[in-house]
């Protein structure tokens, strides 16, 4: 019981870190999975909350919701449209990165070869979560986002199986004392590497189907969910079990399900479960990189600088050679990357969750162990705190920032317009309470109703040379009198006014209207 409770202590003290950096993190311009990273490393200094990372933790507990909740939210169509680009990012070039990190480490720091390709593979696996939450900040191109979230979906799974091939091949060559003895592992590993893909997708694929066609027997937005739920972490679970790839089974099962169960869905449900998905991915993600700040021991990393430093110019060159180098050859075909993409997905190659995963989970048999660990929490920190901080500088710099210079103003006017406007009000309260005299008030409102003209005249002008600013206010107050309409019947039905059955077809409606609402305001944006 102690035991439980203390358990029970650290999460919500978790989480309650989490909130906080949330809400500070919302005055700062810093990407808020980097200032959790920040927060568990000054937390380590007081040493108030001590966390073990393990493998299974990461792998078996934060990536299905993770990875699900993104899969799912990919839409198949614009996946298809830039499907060359993506595998080819995903697939070869985890292979070639794997190949470049591994040559660089082994002859900087003197690691044996196959060693430092083990290092390569479980460092190939990107981790933009960062950089896609700054996306949506800034308004980035919709096609960028989804090259740059779908790589990573997809070498999240081809990561781990190429990092099994190597540590199976580097294994036996440690035990042997020679590179020959792990040879006849390598033709296995490659039958191995495929055999292990396909049947991950296999599985996600099937799953994922089935819980689409169950869902479309269903109205009840509580069992969905839940299987949706079941679906995120018992594709990965059941892929496992058969040894396949447990994270392309979650990818696969995430997109499959993300683009056929909510046609099935009512309004209500997609509502329900969009909201439930975000925010258990907000959760998993925050813990993830709390997780991370906490874990990493600054002492050893200051004690191995070289290692560190060979390591992240492995990674940086290797990305570069990677990305340039895949990209113009897919640049041949339709589905062309303009330099600004190359240069985002270049230095947006930020490494996390999956990365530390694996390497927490080597062997005491290879040699070198303890100094990979080092190395890749050296490099998760690097790209976190290096490239994650300096990316909303990049985009702005590329032009690939949506700075709506006339939308702004609109805020900074409506903002100013509604203070001068409360202004007034708590001034007629005093003099109305005698607490100033009529003189003041008539001098003071003289003051604030000029003011609050001169905004609205303001505030006129600019919607006149910009129509479309009104028509997404109109919208924005169509939305919250919908969510006005939704409160209400919640009201009357605790109330017994109306009943179960009345509210639920009432709430369908409204959820309807705010759902095609949500299709409107989306649907340009999407290109």
């Amino acid at each position: 019981m102690e035991s439980l409770l203390t358990t029970e202590t650290l999460i919500i003290e978790l989480l309650l870190i989490v909130s906080i950096v949330a809400i500070v993190v919302q005055r700062l311009r810093v990407p808020y999975t980097v200032a959790l990273v920040i927060a568990g490393l000054l937390i380590t200094f007081q040493e108030t909350i001590r966390f073990e990372l393990t493998p299974e933790l990461i792998l078996t507990l934060f990536v299905p919701p993770l990875v699900f909740e993104a899969a799912f939210h990919i839409e198949l169509r614009k996946l298809r449209e830039n499907l060359v680009p993506l595998l080819a990012l995903a697939v070869p070039g985890v292979l070639l990165t794997t190949l470049i990190v591994g040559l660089i480490v082994a002859k900087g720091i003197d690691l044996p070869l196959p060693t430092a390709l083990v290092f390569g593979a479980l460092i190939a696996a990107t981790d933009p979560v960062a950089v896609v939450a700054l996306f949506r900040t800034l308004g980035a191109p919709k096609r960028l986002g989804i090259i740059v979230e779908g790589e990573s979906l997809f070498n999240d799974g081809t990561a781990i199986v190429v990092f099994n091939v190597m540590l199976a091949a580097a294994l036996p060559a440690a035990l042997s004392g020679g590179a020959h003895a792990g040879s006849s592992t390598w033709v296995g590993g490659i039958v191995d590497f495929f055999r292990v893909s396909a049947g991950g997708i296999a599985v996600g694929v099937g799953l994922g189907w089935l819980t689409a066609m169950l869902i479309a027997r269903l109205d009840d937005y509580l069992i969905e969910t839940t299987l949706t739920t079941v679906l995120a972490f018992g594709s990965y679970i059941l892929a496992e079990r058969m040894h396949f790839s447990g994270v392309l089974a979650v990818v696969s099962a995430g997109i499959i399900n993300g683009n056929i169960g909510p046609r099935g869905m009512s309004p209500t449900t997609r509502i329900v479960l969009f909201n439930f998905w975000e925010y258990l991915a907000f959760v998993a993600n925050s813990l993830v990189f709390l997780l991370i700040g906490l874990d990493v021991n600054i002492r050893q990393i200051i004690a191995n600088p070289k290692a560190i430093g060979v390591a992240v110019l492995a990674v940086v060159v290797s990305r570069a050679l990677t990305v340039y180098g895949i990209t113009g050859l897919t640049n041949f075909g339709r589905e062309k990357l303009s330099w600004a993409y190359q240069h985002i997905l270049f230095w947006g190659g930020l490494r996390g969750a999956v990365s530390l995963a694996l390497v927490l989970s080597l062997p005491t048999a290879l040699p070198g162990r303890d100094l990979l660990r080092v190395m890749a929490f050296g490099v998760v920190l690097f790209t976190l705190l290096a490239q994650g901080t300096t990316m909303q500088l990049l985009m702005r710099r590329l032009g690939l920032v949506r700075s709506d210079e006339a939308k702004l103003e609109y805020e900074r006017l409506s903002g100013r317009l509604m203070a001068s406007r409360a202004a007034r009000h708590r001034l007629m309260e005093l003099n109305n309470g005698g607490v100033i005299s009529l003189a003041s008030w008539e001098r003071l409102s003289s003051d604030l109703d000029q003011r609050i003209q001169k905004e609205l005249d303001a505030q006129r002008n600019l919607v006149r040379e910009h129509p479309e600013l009104q028509a997404e206010e109109i919208e924005h107050a169509r939305r919250e009198g919908l969510r006005a309409q939704r409160a209400m019947l919640a009201a009357l039905q605790g109330e017994g006014v109306i009943s179960d059955r009345v509210y639920v077809e009432l709430l369908e409606e409204v959820d309807a209207a705010l759902e095609e609402d949500a299709h409107r305001e989306n649907g340009p944006k999407a290109e």
